[in-house]
């Protein structure tokens, strides 16, 4: 029974651990003046239904487009969309003339560096790649996470 034991721990340890470095958070720059998002705010931000900040900032949001990975977990978790639901959702907006999609940067880095630079940028990383340079104002729950 103890080894019995001892394995399922031996398993779910490392699952814990990558759970946690998988959680997804949103950033802002500690100027934007905002010191948390609901849910629903930081989707209508991302959807672009919502220009501004509740600082009354204007909003820029800023996607990490590699991995592609992080995106589709995002808008999963957020919109409870896919990926190519929203692809399809922003294309309409676009070729319309009625809103921009969020930008995306290649990395993690890049995204932290461009929020920490603009009061109203909002951008979507891992939780363990946000430094002190960024505040973050909603985390979100991993697959499978508490």
């Amino acid at each position: 029974m103890i080894r019995n034991t001892l394995r399922t721990l031996a398993f779910l340890i490392p699952a814990c651990a990558l759970a946690g470095a998988e959680r997804l958070v949103l950033i802002v720059s500690p100027d934007s003046g905002v010191v948390q998002l609901t849910q629903d705010e930081a989707r209508n931000l991302f959807l672009g239904r919502q220009k501004r900040l509740a600082s009354g900032v204007p909003a820029q949001p800023v996607e990490q487009g590699v991995p592609a990975g992080i995106r589709e977990r995002f808008y999963r978790e957020l919109a409870h969309k896919e990926l190519s639901e929203i692809n399809a959702y922003w294309a309409r907006l676009y070729f319309t003339g009625q809103a921009h999609p969020p930008r995306q940067v290649p990395s993690a880095e890049e995204v932290i560096r461009m929020v920490a630079a603009d009061p109203g940028a909002i951008g979507l990383v891992a939780w363990d790649k946000a430094d002190r340079r960024v505040r973050v104002v909603l985390a979100l729950d991993a697959p499978g996470g508490p």
